[in-house]
């Protein structure tokens, strides 16, 4: 469920480069376009492969999915799982 504050933070890792830490929040913000009223498919599944390269192991993919979904109430899994089996172009929650 979403949070009705919207003013929270982001997990990032002040370790990424500014162009890593644009491109996470840039997969952030199609995960909260997916559930605010929908997003490009492949633009989905672009950022998230984005995200992929900048966090290469599961556990901390996991570890940022969690805190993520903790602070917005937007599941990245779901959003993933769906565009990932989708036959559609575009995903909505």
């Amino acid at each position: 469920m979403k949070k009705e504050n919207n003013n929270y933070e982001y997990p990032i890792d002040y370790d990424w480069s500014t162009e890593e830490i644009t491109n996470i929040i840039k997969f952030y913000n199609v995960i909260e376009e997916a559930y605010e009223g929908g997003v490009d498919k492949n633009k989905l599944l672009s950022a998230y492969n984005d995200f992929r390269k900048i966090v290469p192991m599961k556990m901390d993919q996991n570890n940022l999915s969690k805190r993520f979904e903790t602070e917005s109430g937007y599941s990245i899994y779901k959003v993933i799982k769906a565009a990932q089996g989708a036959t559609i172009e575009y995903i909505k929650f």
